[in-house]
């Protein structure tokens, strides 16, 4: 645990650590803007990573590096997850070395987990008893999982049309889910229950969205220490599916403080996946604000359909050298059936957009074939199935011999 201190990422404006507000108190309107825990360049610099390595793994092994006390931390086991590689899909998308940061094996099946158990750890050291979200499925199981283990109340707010295995498993964790008939009061009725009930929100709670609770954000840099830790070099390449770009800033600020302590000798260029574009459209007019898009269809990965990013996530992009790919709905369910079929990993549908994002990148010669690409996996594949198994027809019921049964199964391996 380091000596840290809230800032603006925007205009560096210095908050208390207790500070309690949405974003900077300085930058409004369209100029809003999140704040960052911010170590001090010496502390990183002093960083003993090596040592790091000889802890548990789990993001707790890197809580030197974390704001909050790594004493008695609200734990599930997160963390630790693999960096897979992906054999028989990277050949086909034009990319020699190609991984996969799998998050769904982290307790709740997301990297969600990450923010939570930093998050509730923090609320339990602070003397607080409700944390709450607006949530439209991941991080509401996840923030109900570790609420559940600190004996802390949970309370969820999403809008009516929420992925349903998500919405049950939130409300098996015991959580006091309110879905809303409109998705923009989830902000007002979050807020009030910081100001009226004490809760501690861990998600955005205002618009524009300037992102989630700093302290929490802090626990996704571990995902880029991971990273470096099983490659033992920074890869090339690090592509997310982004909504409002909390894992995006913390993944980009990872990896700084890992340059910074001389544990990588550059950072990876960062790669947005997004499902709207408000990031790319930013980028291309050089904007210093992102602004909402047009959505020309509702997106099928339900966890990152906003229509508006964030200035933290175009910050990172800038920052890296980073570029964002707009993935619409088309190819998306074949894309994780791909994945699935070739590689016998079963992610959700955002899981899947940095894939395609690869696949058009590759394709302009912005990726070249002998770089190294890491793609996060956000979440099992279980997530969404009642989005992605909406055109799978259901499985035939045999009734014959097994010399029948057998024909019909040769005809079916035989199948392109």
């Amino acid at each position: 645990m380091t000596a840290a201190t809230l800032v603006c990422v925007r205009c560096g404006a210095a908050h208390a650590m207790g500070y309690a507000g949405s974003g900077c108190a300085h930058c409004t309107g369209e100029q809003a803007a999140n704040l960052a825990v911010h170590h001090t360049d010496a502390e990183r610099a002093r960083w003993d990573f090596k040592a790091a390595l000889r802890r548990p793994a789990g993001v707790w092994r890197y809580a030197d590096m974390l704001a909050t006390s790594g004493q008695h931390p609200v734990s599930l086991g997160e963390g630790g997850t693999p960096l897979i590689q992906l054999h028989r899909l990277s050949s086909g998308l034009g990319v020699d070395h190609m991984f996969i940061k799998d998050e769904s094996r982290n307790p709740t099946n997301s990297f969600k987990d990450r923010l939570s158990t930093v998050a509730v750890t923090h609320a339990v050291q602070s003397g607080i008893d409700t944390v709450a979200t607006a949530s439209s499925g991941n991080a509401g199981a996840s923030l109900a999982a570790y609420a559940a283990r600190a004996g802390l109340r949970c309370v969820v707010i999403a809008a009516e049309g929420a992925a349903g295995p998500m919405i049950t498993q939130i409300r098996k964790l015991g959580a006091q889910l309110v879905l809303l008939k409109r998705k923009e009061d989830r902000w007002p009725l979050l807020q009030a229950g910081v100001e009226r009930e004490r809760w501690l929100a861990t998600s955005p709670r205002r618009a524009p969205v300037v992102g989630s609770l700093p302290l929490g954000v802090e626990g996704y840099k571990t995902i880029a220490y991971e990273i470096a830790a099983d490659l033992g070099h920074a890869p090339d390449w690090v592509v997310l599916p982004v909504c409002y770009g909390d894992a995006l800033s913390a993944v980009a600020q990872g990896f700084a403080d890992l340059l910074a302590a001389k544990v990588i000798d550059r950072v990876p260029r960062l790669v947005a996946a997004e499902a709207h574009g408000s990031l790319a459209e930013a980028l291309r007019g050089g904007h210093d604000a992102v602004r909402a898009v047009a959505m020309q269809e509702a997106a099928l990965a339900k966890s990152v359909g906003a229509s508006q990013s964030s200035y933290q996530a175009l910050k990172a992009l800038r920052e890296t050298d980073g570029v964002a790919v707009h993935i619409g709905n088309d190819g998306l369910v074949a894309a994780q059936e791909r994945l699935a079929r070739r590689e016998g990993l079963f992610l959700e549908l955002a899981s899947v957009m940095p894939l395609l994002a690869v696949e058009q990148l590759v394709h302009a010669g912005t990726i070249r074939p002998s770089q190294t690409v890491v793609c996060l996996g956000t979440a099992g594949g279980w997530k969404d199935s009642d989005v992605s198994t909406q055109e799978m027809p259901p499985p035939a019921v045999e009734d014959g011999t097994v010399d029948e049964i057998l024909v019909r199964l040769r005809h079916a391996y035989a199948a392109p």
